[in-house]
């Protein structure tokens, strides 16, 4: 397998990105802030053109299973192009077919994903379809997979992770410091909201900030928020990134874990796809990952839990691994961190042993819905 760079921690300084109008058909290169921040649109576009359909004339040798939105689309495609540059016989046409499943979480957009409940809101169907054999592998966001996997699937390919970060946009403050008293900002993720609310308690946020990305966008041109917070890494594989107004650090905002790492599944069964996804896996992003995962299972965080971790390598090459739980009012968080050796067992021990003390530091009931 061919030796891949080592992604090391994100920098914590802050980034500002200037307003800028923006051409229909393209996006402009995001600079850096030199003056006042002036009102602007949000640039609202599904940046992911859907291939259309031709008459197939052979059988797909792969079939991609993904949810529709552009952002999910972007993902299986970056899929799709590794498999065709890494596997001649799947760059011939018709070889690969994208297969779009709508999901749970797609269905029911009206409640806050915590009020919906269950494991799996954006996986279930995905993971139905390759246990019935309708798709051959399932591309998802890695943060969106339960800490279990479905009986007969593997997951053994992580594509390189990008930035795990969290953008802050808004129409009308550069970050989250100059937003006035009572501002609100929507979000979906409690994660973000019991950060925000611990470190900004004059602000107010509004939960059930739901949809895609560029739905988000829209309802922060119409007014309905002040500001929001995006993943960084989805806005990059969207294109997006002039809508940044200033990206958060990581200590200012813990990531979710597996935070823009992108997971790819298959039958348990299926040597043959289970080769091909083996050719495309980032080792380095896979370790961090499953460090990631294991402090998660250790917590076994309920529907209305904020948890958040990140693992990443320091300059000497060694694990260091951050992670926090809150309530959801942001008035208790809880903060852990440990360092060790950037191996798979140490860090499974590591995110396992994170978790531990957390859950005792919390007690009884912290973590009840």
């Amino acid at each position: 397998m061919e030796a891949l760079p080592i992604s090391r921690c994100p920098s914590s300084s802050t980034v500002n990105f200037c307003s800028r109008s923006v051409l229909a058909l393209g996006f402009s290169v995001p600079a850096f802030r030199t003056t006042h921040l002036t009102r602007k649109k949000m640039v609202i576009r599904a940046s992911i053109a859907v291939e259309q359909e031709t008459q197939k004339t052979k059988v797909a040798l792969v079939r991609i299973g993904t949810r529709g939105s552009p952002l999910a689309l972007a993902q299986a495609y970056e899929t799709r192009d590794k498999l065709m540059a890494a596997h001649s016989e799947l760059a011939e046409e018709g070889a690969i077919q994208i297969v779009v499943i709508k999901t749970t979480g797609d269905k029911i957009l009206t409640q806050p994903l915590a009020d919906i409940g269950g494991k799996g809101l954006f996986t279930k169907e995905i993971d139905e379809a390759l246990l019935n054999g309708d798709i051959d592998i399932a591309v998802h966001s890695m943060k969106d997979v339960p800490t279990y996997l479905p009986d007969k699937t593997i997951l053994p390919c992580n594509l390189p992770r990008e930035d795990v970060r969290d953008a802050f946009i808004s129409l009308t403050a550069a970050s989250l410091s100059e937003l006035p008293a009572g501002s609100i900002v929507g979000t979906a993720s409690l994660r973000r909201k019991s950060q925000l609310l611990h470190r900004y308690k004059s602000l107010n946020v509004l939960e059930n900030f739901r949809g895609n990305v560029q739905t988000r966008l829209r309802k922060l041109n119409e007014g309905v928020v002040q500001a929001t917070l995006l993943a960084l890494a989805g806005l990059k594989r969207l294109n997006m990134t002039e809508n940044v107004t200033s990206i958060l650090s990581i200590d200012e905002m813990l990531p979710a874990v597996a935070q823009g790492a992108i997971g790819i599944a298959c039958r348990s069964n299926d040597d043959k796809m289970a080769n091909y996804l083996a050719s495309l896996n980032h080792e380095v992003t896979r370790l961090a990952v499953a460090c990631e995962r294991a402090f998660l299972e250790t917590l076994d965080g309920s529907c209305r839990t904020p948890i958040a971790g990140y693992a990443c390598h320091d300059e000497d090459g060694n694990c260091i691994f951050k992670g926090l739980v809150a309530s959801p009012d942001g008035t208790k968080v809880l903060e852990t961190s440990r360092k060790g050796p950037y191996a798979f067992e140490d860090m499974i021990k590591m995110g396992k042993d994170a978790g531990k003390e957390l859950l005792s530091r919390a007690g009884p009931g912290f973590f009840d819905c």
